[in-house]
Order: C-alpha cells, then structure tokens, then sequence
C-alpha cells in the first residue's frame, strides 16, 4: 500500500477544532483499511499572517506541492476588523491564490437534505419529500473573478472582464457529464446566453461534448430562473454545471437548503501534480467546508465539525478513489445524526430525545460509528 501525503491547513477560527475532527475520522479509517496517511500542518489566513506577514507562506505552498491532497479548514478574522491588516482580504489572498497555484479549476459542491434534519431547511416539507440531493460543479479559475479589473482614475467609471476558452469551459462540463453518468443521468448547464457572448460558448461546448454522453439528458437555464428554481424545485436538479461566477451565486443560494453551513463540503480539483520525480505523481486537489471561521464561537468547543468530516470524504473519493471508505465516513454521519447527536447549530426547535454534544463529542461518535459500521460490513 503506497504512502500518502496530506497537507492540514486549519486556518483560522473554528478551523483548528473541526480539523482535529476530521484528521481523527481519517487515521480511523486508515487504520482500518490499511492505509498508510501522514499528515502534516501548515499556516494560512491570520495565524500565517502572525508568523510570516503574509496570508499565505511560501512554505505553505511548498508543502502542498509536496503533498497528494491539501485538507483545508477556513481563514478569515472578525467582520468589525477587516481593515486591520492581519485580516484585510485574507481569504482572497489564501484561497485563490492556491486555486491558481495549482488550477483547481473544478469546484464540487453537493447539497443534500439529509431527512433526519429536514426541519432544519428553510424549504416546505412537501418540498423536501420529494427528495433533494443535488451537486454543483463551478469552474473555479477563470471567468470574471480572473479577468482584468479597472477603475478609472476619475472614478467616475470601471470594468470587469470576463473571458472564456474552449477549454476551460470543457473540463468542466466532461467532468459533469462523467459525474451524471454515476447519477441520475441529468445535467444542467447554468448560464446567461441571452446576454452573454461567454454563455454562448459554454452553450456550445456543452453540445459538443455532449455528443459523447448520449445516455445523459442535457438541458439549459438561465442564472436568474436557476437560483429561483434551486429554492421552488430542487428536486428536478442532480448535476449542476456552470461558471465561476454564477456558480458562487448558484452554490450559496444552494447552501441554505440543508439548515446549517455545518454540513456542506466541499471539493476543488486540480491539473497540477505535486513536486515528485515519480511519474505516477497525483495531481493535487483541496478539500474544504464551504463555513466560515465563526469567530464568536472559536475555542469553545462547541462548533460543527460535519462539513470538514465530509470533506475528508471527498478527499479519499476524489484523490485517492478510496471510495468505500469515503462513503463508510459519510454513512456514519447520517447514523450518528439518526442517533440524536446534534451540535448547537442543527438542533431543531422542540427536538425529541437528541443528544447535543461539543465538537469533539460527535467527532468520537462518528469514529465509533465508523467501526461499528466497518465491523458489519468485513466480518472476521
């Protein structure tokens, strides 16, 4: 069994206290399969900015590209000190900056409701019955985000440039239909065509690779319609692919409809391979929980460990294609939650016989659950 690199980028806030969490799941179930996994810790956000004055340390790089998979947690500091330099920007600086580094260009981002917390959606019941699990793929590194940016020097006027290549519209857009094809085989491409000359040619890539895909049922939709359909329809959507910007639009508005933050993971994936003279290197993608730092909550130890939990399952899914154990990780979460266990976050108004726990409790209930559930599935 090869040995495995992880690089453990906690951040700021709650992150060091739902990533111990997520790092105790993981060597669990590689001590139960086998796997041989180091794990190694590096800055980011305003702790990196303490030691090294800046967001995002060369060192921290290099790390990364030492490694087979970047775990990260989340940066930033409190709303009320965003000038202060340590804080200004931070997340800007971190999190795109390793997007470019190493082209994660494709953003995995599911929204599932889970039907043991449905009273924590926001959504009506008869809604939520017909069943929600839904993902999103957002290009992530090119787009208006990566495009120029001017004001004029009056002020009096500014510009915004979005460009896109075949491409980078087309990685994407395969990996959706490559996605579908383990799904429902639905896919749904998000754009602006009636406006956008951008979003004519995604629309025109989507058809030309869709000639590969014939078992997959295609469809188009504008940004505006989508984002209203997310909330009335969720349940006609499975594979959702579209462009950076309307992907962090679609994707936020998809974010509340399971009830809490806490439990949405994330994954971005990359074309870079880390630094290694083997040929067979792999290339480097990061995981994260789609929360913030939740600064008003740090060291209490009461956070929401869930999404960074599930994050490490998309990493052994996505990096490793451990894939039972990525989906042993995520069923233990859903019988943890069946349980009763709830963090203060997802604990439902007049909830019968739950058990709120901290941070570290549910993380020790899912790694019991875990092998529990390991047990019944390799019988000795």
């Amino acid at each position: 069994m090869s040995a495995y690199r992880i690089a453990v980028l906690a951040g700021d806030g709650i992150g060091p206290e739902v990533m111990a969490e997520a790092v105790k799941v993981l060597k669990t179930v590689a001590k139960l399969y086998g796997y041989q996994f180091t794990f190694q810790n590096a800055l980011v956000g305003g702790c990196a900015w303490d030691e090294h004055k800046t967001h995002l340390p060369e060192s921290t790089l290099q790390l990364c590209r030492e490694s087979d998979a970047i775990l990260f947690g989340s940066v930033g500091g409190p709303v009320d000190a965003q000038n202060d330099p340590k804080w200004k920007d931070a997340e800007k600086n971190a999190i795109l900056k390793i997007r470019k580094v190493f082209d994660l260009a494709i953003n995995v981002r599911p929204a599932t409701i889970s039907r043991i917390l449905k009273h924590l959606s926001p959504l009506r019941a008869d809604i939520i019955d017909k069943g929600v699990d839904l993902v999103i793929i957002r290009e992530l590194v090119s787009g208006i985000y990566f495009g120029e940016h001017e004001m004029a020097i009056d002020e009096t006027s500014a510009r915004d440039v979005m460009s896109y290549t075949v491409d980078e519209i087309r990685r994407p857009i395969e990996f959706g239909f490559r996605l579908a094809q383990k799904r429902s085989k639905k896919l749904t491409i998000v754009d602006k065509a009636n406006v956008l000359t951008t979003s004519r040619l995604w629309r025109k890539v989507a058809r030309e690779v869709s000639a590969d895909f014939p078992d997959i049922a295609m469809d188009f939709m504008y940004i505006d319609n989508a984002v209203m359909q997310v909330i009335k329809n969720p349940g006609d959507f499975d594979v959702v692919v579209t462009s950076n910007m309307f992907g962090d639009i679609l994707s936020d508005a998809a974010s509340v409809l399971p009830g809490s933050l806490g439990l949405m993971p994330s994954a971005s994936l990359g074309s870079v391979p880390q630094a290694s003279d083997s040929a067979q290197s792999r290339k480097i993608h990061m995981f994260e929980p789609i929360g913030g730092t939740a600064p008003d909550i740090a060291g209490q130890g009461i956070a929401n460990p869930l999404a960074q939990i599930l994050s490490g399952a998309l990493l052994l899914r996505y990096s490793f294609d451990f894939d039972e154990a990525a989906t042993l990780i995520e069923n233990a979460v859903q019988a943890v939650l069946e349980d009763g266990y709830r963090t203060g976050d997802i604990v439902g108004p007049n909830e019968k016989g739950i058990k709120r726990v901290g941070t570290k409790e549910i993380g020790d209930a899912i790694v019991s659950k875990i092998a529990e559930l390991y047990a019944k599935q390799h019988p000795k």
